[in-house]
């Protein structure tokens, strides 16, 4: 969301030659540079000639989020950004926008440019950006997985929201708890790369693995972060901010029972195909026995026809993603058809066809696919 910039305080403060100006990069932006003119032009050519880093940059011009006082503002850390010599002075632009609400301070100390003769006093000045007032419109749209029957060694949750999001410190607004309304200890995989799809409205969460393979640490020392026959409950903090700034209209909360855990394979042996007429625009229906994974159903499931040809259609997940469609673009024509999955394909375990999350190293595995894709053939009449 763009920005109207209105700086508040000492948007220009000059002390005998030297001035210090706030620039904003444009009108409806909070991207802004600092510029200090009226240095003189032996100065600046000297500053052409250093090779400064940035800390030495920052002991002559710096820019800090203001403490209340100038002598805290000064041993706060300065901002992280590019400095260059213009034809007029100095020019400082911040890596990252300012934030409304925030109040800034630059700092020029004259003293500390080269060769600098006699003893200017130190030059200052602040501004702001109003603080945003926006009214929360953001909600979670879903989580899947959507059953409230989970497997005790589920892999992972995705959240999506109606707009983007703000990432960064998201574990501090989401909360696993158990039916006495008490957090469970470190549920998640928590990294350091948050996992959002680009636009930032999908979030996918993983319960740390630690927690679910038999036979490792984690396990053994803190148990479970699910356990069969216990209610928990998921919730989303409504203080989670959405890309604007604003908190999130309200929380959200999703409640489920654990089942067992799940260690077998997907087999599509077990999946029922409803198959269309000719000449119509029907849906195709795969039926799994068990839900699947919410993001990898709708991606590493295709159709195609007789000559291998992918059919272009859309895709449906239903019934707690036990029920697959797919609606084509076009009328079905007559022939043999193939519904092609990916091997890669989840379930709710993480689970793959032929292949199990966790490979207990006592059990050979005993069935593996050797290709990537699995067939499944069906008949259009």
């Amino acid at each position: 969301m763009a920005l109207m910039l209105v700086v508040l305080f000492s948007p220009l403060v000059s002390a005998a030659e030297f001035t210090i100006r706030w620039s904003p990069e444009a009108a409806n932006t909070n991207r802004v540079a600092v510029e200090v003119t009226g240095v003189s032009s032996p100065a600046l050519k000297n500053l052409r000639n250093v090779k400064w880093t940035v800390a030495e940059w920052q002991k002559l011009l710096a820019v800090h989020v203001e403490q209340g006082d100038l002598f805290a503002d000064a041993s706060s850390p300065a901002m992280v950004g590019t400095y260059r010599v213009t034809p007029d002075g100095i020019r400082f632009e911040p890596q990252f926008p300012v934030e409304p609400g925030l109040k800034y301070r630059a700092t020029f100390h004259p003293n500390r440019l080269p060769k600098a003769s006699g003893k200017s006093p130190m030059l200052s000045s602040t501004f702001q950006v109003p603080a945003r007032s926006i009214e929360p419109s953001t909600t979670v749209a879903q989580i899947y997985p959507s059953a409230d029957v989970l497997p005790e060694n589920l892999l992972k949750f995705y959240v999506h929201f109606t707009a983007p999001m703000s990432g960064g410190h998201i574990y501090e607004h989401i909360h696993l708890r158990n039916d006495a309304g008490k957090d469970v200890e470190l549920p998640f995989l928590e990294i350091d790369e948050e996992l959002w799809n680009p636009n930032m409205t999908r979030l996918t969460l993983f319960i740390d693995p630690g927690r679910i393979k038999r036979g490792v640490k984690p396990l053994e020392d803190i148990g479970p972060a699910l356990e069969e026959g216990k209610r928990y409950t998921l919730v989303i903090d409504e203080s989670w901010k959405d890309a604007a700034g604003a908190p999130l209209k309200q929380r959200f909360v999703k409640s489920f029972r654990v089942a067992a855990a799940d260690r077998e394979p997907p087999d599509t042996a077990t999946w029922k195909i409803s198959a269309p007429r000719a000449i119509t625009r029907e849906p195709l229906v795969v039926a799994f026995p068990e839900s699947m994974d919410h993001a990898l159903a709708q991606r590493v499931i295709r159709v195609a026809n007789g000559s291998g040809a992918l059919v272009d259609g859309k895709i449906a997940l239903e019934d707690q993603e036990r029920r697959w469609s797919f609606t084509p673009g076009e009328n079905w024509r007559t022939g043999a058809h193939a519904v092609l999955v990916q091997t890669t394909i989840e379930d709710l375990a993480g689970n793959n066809i032929g292949k199990r999350f966790e490979v207990d190293l006592f059990e050979p595995v005993t069935r593996r696919f050797t290709n990537a894709t699995a067939r499944i053939a069906f008949e259009v009449r």
